[in-house]
């Protein structure tokens, strides 16, 4: 949480060193003298580092300064790209077809401009097998490239095997200009729910 910063009269320093409007260094002078030079051109005393011996003050127009640092601040907001990761689920030995689908999920992910979590789930004999899954990532890494790259390598988790796949910037960008480069509803770095279809462990055990 911001503390505002003490302004003429809070200020308990008995002496600070004292900076002009344009940022030109005065020096160290007593309390009452800095807040009489203050109001002689009409303007506040900020404290602008408190914790400096002595303390730093400078001249400036405190309400122009809150309201332009308010400005600068909703700006930033507005501007920040945040970061949706979607997840997508695969079966060691997935079916063609079943692949293609969820490939298509991940490719609509990318061009949005989403992070993908892409976990392989290993069920029974298919845990000692961890190499299936390792080629099913790189197969997948391999025909997305033009679309995105590997931000995390596949690592095993458990039962399951984890790679994270995000955009190129050029892809991210497109996709954010393409959003008339509104900011994304969720928080950055937050997971959202893939669509149904795209969520469950499809594809066949092949045991």
């Amino acid at each position: 949480m911001s503390v505002e910063p003490r302004v003429n009269e809070q200020i308990r320093a008995r002496e600070v060193r004292l900076v002009g409007p344009e940022g030109e260094q005065v020096g160290i002078v007593p309390l009452e003298r800095a807040l009489q030079l203050a109001a002689d051109v009409d303007l506040d005393l900020v404290e602008v580092a408190p914790m400096a011996r002595p303390p730093v003050c400078k001249l400036m127009d405190f309400g122009k300064f809150k309201y332009e640092s308010a400005l600068k601040a909703r700006e930033a907001r507005r501007n920040q790209q945040q970061t949706v990761i979607k997840e997508m689920k695969l079966r060691p030995k997935i079916d063609p077809h079943d692949y293609e689908t969820k490939k298509g999920h991940v490719v609509r992910f990318l061009k949005a401009g989403d992070k993908v979590k892409v976990t392989i789930m290993f069920r029974g004999r298919e845990q000692s097998r961890p190499e299936l899954g390792y080629r099913l990532l790189r197969r997948l890494e391999s025909e997305i490239s033009e679309l995105g790259y590997v931000e995390a390598a596949p690592k095993q988790d458990g039962r399951n095997m984890i790679m994270v796949l995000a955009p190129h910037r050029a892809v991210k960008a497109s996709a954010t200009a393409a959003r008339g480069g509104a900011p994304r509803e969720r928080e950055a770095g937050a997971a959202e729910a893939p669509p149904a279809e795209a969520a469950g462990p499809a594809g066949t055990t092949g045991e």
